[in-house]
C-alpha cells in the first residue's frame, strides 16, 4: 500500500473535487459532519457499559467516542510526524493523520444497537432462534443470511455513514475514502464460502452484502490489498490499527475509572491495576500525594496510563510499518506492546467485577426481550403488508405506523425482497436509543399506555 493513495480525499457519492483549503481540511470536515449527524447524537443514550445509568458521570457511547477520538487524534498525529519524515510526504501534514483517526474514532461505535454489545447478541439471537425471525432468515443464503446470523455493529456503522444518514445523498454523509477505510476495522463481507483467513482484520465483517460495492469503491480508491480474488476481503487500512488502539486504550482504562466511581473498585485496587503500566512510579507518587481526593487521584493515574499506552502503541506501529503496508502484520497493536499483560489485566478484572455485575447483566438480559420482541412483531407486520397490501391485517396496518417511513420503503410500501425488508428493519431497531427501545416495547406490549 502507498500513503499517497491511503490518504485519499475523494468523497464517496460526490463528484466534487477535494478542497484546496488548509484552514479547514477535508478530514476536518469529515469530523464535523459526524458530530452534527443525528446518529452521533443518539449515542448519548446508548450503553457503553452501564445500561440506563442514572449517574450523570458515567460514560455513554457518546462520551466514550469523544474520548477515543481525542486519543486517536494524538496517536495519529504522532505517527504522522514520523511517517512524513520517513517518506517525505511534503503534500501532507501530520494533522491529516490525526484528523483521519479522530473522525474514524468518533464514528467507531455509531452502528452499535441499544444495550451495547448485548444488543448485537440480541439481534443475532432473534435471527437464529425466534419463532418468526429464524425461518425468515433461514431462507436467505451466503452473506445475506450471515448479515443477520452474525449481526455486527461495525458493519451497521458503515451503513449509517454511507447510506442511512442523509439518505437522499448518494454516499450518505459523503465522507472521504481515507476516513471510511480507517473506520473499517474488518474489511470483509460476512460470508467467505468456508475459506479461513487469519489475522484480526478478518475476525468479523465490516459491511453487509448490500454495501459490498460501496466498500469495494473505497478499497480501490485508497489501494487496500485484496486477500482473495473471488471474495470481498482486504487487508486493513494502516490507520485502522491506530483507530483500534485508541478504542482499546479508551475502554480498558476508562471502564476501570467508571467502575471506581460506582463502587466496584477501591482506590488501592485501581492503583494496583494502573501502577504496572507506568514508568517512574516514584515520580508519579510524589505528584499523586499532592492530590487530596480519591477521585482526583484516579483521574490523574488514568491520564498517565493513557499517555503511556499512546506512546507504546505509536512505537509499535512505527516498528511494524513495513509489515503493515504489505499486509504481513495483522494483529492489534496493544497485543504487541510492552504493557500487553498489564493492559490485558484491565479487561479480565473488568469482566469479573463490572461486565458481569448483577445490575448490568440484569438490564442486558431484559434488552434481549426488548430487541427480540420489536424485531419479531415488526418483521411479521412488514411481511403481512408486503404480501397482502391493503388486505393486510388491521393490526399490521396499525403497527406499521410505529416504524419510521425511511425504514419501511419508498412511498411507505415494504420491499418485495425479503433481505431488503429485514435489512431495513434491523436498520431501524439498531438505530434506537436504549430509552426509546424500552419505551416502544412497553407501548407495543401494553405495559405502558398513554394517559
Amino acid at each position: 500500500m502507498q500513503w499517497s493513495k491511503l490518504l485519499s480525499r475523494k468523497r464517496i457519492g460526490s463528484s466534487q473535487e477535494p478542497s484546496t483549503s488548509t484552514v479547514r481540511t477535508d478530514f476536518q470536515r469529515d469530523f464535523d459532519r459526524i458530530v452534527f449527524s443525528s446518529a452521533f447524537r443518539r449515542m448519548q443514550d446508548k450503553t457503553q457499559v452501564f445500561p440506563l445509568s442514572r449517574v450523570d458521570y458515567i460514560r455513554t457511547r457518546l462520551t466514550h467516542s469523544l474520548e477515543a477520538s481525542s486519543i486517536g487524534r494524538s496517536l495519529g498525529t504522532l505517527v504522522g510526524e514520523q511517517i512524513i519524515k520517513h517518506h517525505g510526504l511534503e503534500q501532507n501534514e501530520a494533522s491529516d493523520f490525526g484528523d483521519i483517526c479522530a473522525a474514524a474514532c468518533l464514528a467507531h461505535d455509531i452502528g452499535n444497537p441499544p444495550f451495547g454489545h448485548s444488543g448485537e447478541d440480541a439481534i443475532r439471537h432473534w435471527a437464529q432462534t425466534a419463532k418468526y425471525g429464524e425461518p425468515r432468515v433461514a431462507v436467505l443464503s451466503d452473506s445475506e443470511k450471515e448479515d443477520f446470523l452474525n449481526f455486527e455493529g461495525n458493519a451497521q456503522g458503515f451503513r449509517i455513514l454511507t447510506r442511512l444518514q442523509n439518505p437522499d445523498n448518494p454516499g450518505g454523509l459523503q465522507l472521504t475514502c481515507a476516513t471510511l477505510a480507517a473506520f473499517t476495522k474488518y474489511p470483509r463481507e460476512s460470508f467467505l464460502g468456508g475459506s479461513n483467513f487469519g489475522g484480526v482484520s478478518a475476525k468479523k465483517q465490516g459491511f453487509v452484502a448490500e454495501d459490498r460495492e460501496r466498500f469495494t469503491e473505497v478499497a480501490n480508491e485508497v489501494g487496500l490489498i485484496r486477500r482473495d480474488p473471488s471474495r470481498a476481503i482486504w487487508f486493513r487500512h494502516p490507520l485502522a490499527f491506530l483507530v483500534e488502539a485508541a478504542d482499546d486504550i479508551s475502554y480498558r482504562v476508562i471502564d476501570i475509572e467508571d467502575g471506581f466511581r460506582l463502587g466496584y473498585f477501591t482506590l488501592d485496587e485501581v492503583m494496583d491495576l494502573f501502577w504496572p503500566i507506568l514508568p517512574d512510579r516514584a515520580k508519579q507518587e510524589q505528584r499523586l500525594n499532592r492530590i487530596s481526593d480519591d477521585k482526583g487521584r484516579v483521574e490523574f493515574l488514568r491520564a498517565k496510563v493513557i499517555n503511556e499506552a499512546i506512546g507504546q502503541a505509536m512505537s509499535c506501529f512505527l516498528d511494524h510499518e513495513e509489515e503493515i503496508m504489505t499486509g504481513k502484520f495483522d494483529a492489534p497493536l496493544l497485543s504487541q506492546v510492552p504493557a500487553t499483560e498489564s493492559m490485558g489485566r484491565l479487561i479480565s478484572v473488568a469482566k469479573d467485577r463490572i461486565y458481569n455485575a448483577q445490575e448490568v447483566v440484569g438490564i442486558q438480559t431484559a434488552g434481549f426481550q426488548v430487541i427480540g420482541e420489536l424485531l419479531e412483531r415488526f418483521s411479521e407486520t412488514l411481511d403481512d403488508i408486503a404480501m397482502h397490501g391493503d388486505k393486510a391485517l388491521a393490526r399490521s396496518r396499525m403497527t406499521s405506523h410505529l416504524i419510521s417511513k425511511q425504514f419501511v420503503g419508498p412511498d411507505n410500501v415494504p420491499s418485495q425482497n425479503l433481505y431488503t425488508r429485514l435489512l431495513r428493519l434491523t436498520d431501524y431497531v439498531a438505530g434506537m436509543t436504549d430509552t426509546y427501545a424500552v419505551s416502544l416495547y412497553k407501548k407495543m406490549t401494553g405495559i405502558s399506555l398513554p394517559s
